[in-house]
């Protein structure tokens, strides 16, 4: 059970339940509702009688629960490794000062993201000053970059042959009924988002928001800013949305 397995190429030594359990924890995190056992077994491969060994182990420590939905989701162990992460998260200074004034110019939810170990991850947030505003991305979030305008943007700027090893490794998951989840129609995507230099959401991430996202000026490729807005006043908001962050991501330093 305990067995440890090298991967070719990797001379490193893996204990095979640990990357099981991991897995399992990992696609819980990734659920939007929890899992239930029998759509965990299809998510990692395992049968049965492993799934439930594990399911247990992780129960008993706390990380995860089942709800009253019968579904398996974080418990709260689980908080500390996530306040634990965004405490260790190195997020530079330039982005956060850059997103703070996003919020300060258009009072809306604002954030930048960049590339992290091959992901595109939620590097800083701030909540908006609007009495009804989006809700932040969380710290550290690195899930459904396709359905995201940052995500959308920084793939956009990749090299072809990068984007397309990223697309091949991440399943373009539906979000939404609104989130692209063609290879085709997305490459169409990202050639309209270069042609015009920034990228939206259209309620393809959440429903009821949308998201606009720019590069920052001399970082095209690495890191982008961006804001949410709930769908009712992003028209008519647009120009301005669009301007600001354009003006935030040319500062200097």
């Amino acid at each position: 059970m305990a067995a440890s397995s090298t991967e070719k190429g990797d001379p490193k030594p893996r204990i095979q339940s640990a990357v099981r359990t991991v897995s399992i924890l990992l696609a819980i995190a990734d659920s939007p509702n929890g899992l239930k056992t029998k759509e965990i077994m299809e998510k990692v491969g395992l049968s049965r009688q492993v799934t439930y060994h594990l399911i247990h182990t992780l129960s008993a420590t706390g990380i995860i629960r089942k709800n009253d939905s019968n579904r398996y989701v974080l418990g709260l162990a689980a908080l500390s490794i996530a306040e634990g992460f965004r405490r260790q998260l190195d997020t530079p200074e330039h982005l956060a000062q850059r997103v703070r004034a996003i919020v300060a110019a258009t009072g809306e939810t604002a954030y930048a993201g960049g590339w992290v170990n091959g992901e595109i991850v939620a590097l800083a947030t701030a909540r908006g000053e609007s009495p009804v505003r989006a809700a932040e991305i969380p710290q550290g979030y690195s899930g459904h970059a396709h359905a995201r305008a940052s995500g959308k943007l920084l793939l956009a700027f990749m090299e072809p042959a990068a984007c397309e090893r990223y697309l091949e490794n991440h399943t373009l998951t539906a979000r939404t009924s609104k989130t692209i989840t063609d290879r085709e129609e997305l490459m169409k995507e990202f050639e309209q988002i270069r042609e015009r230099g920034y990228a939206c959401d259209n309620e393809e991430f959440n429903e009821g928001l949308r998201c606009m996202a720019v590069p920052i000026e001399g970082l095209r490729g690495r890191f982008a800013l961006g804001i949410s807005v709930p769908s009712g006043r992003f028209d008519a908001n647009f120009d301005r949305y669009l301007d600001a962050l354009l003006k935030v991501a040319q500062l200097k330093g």
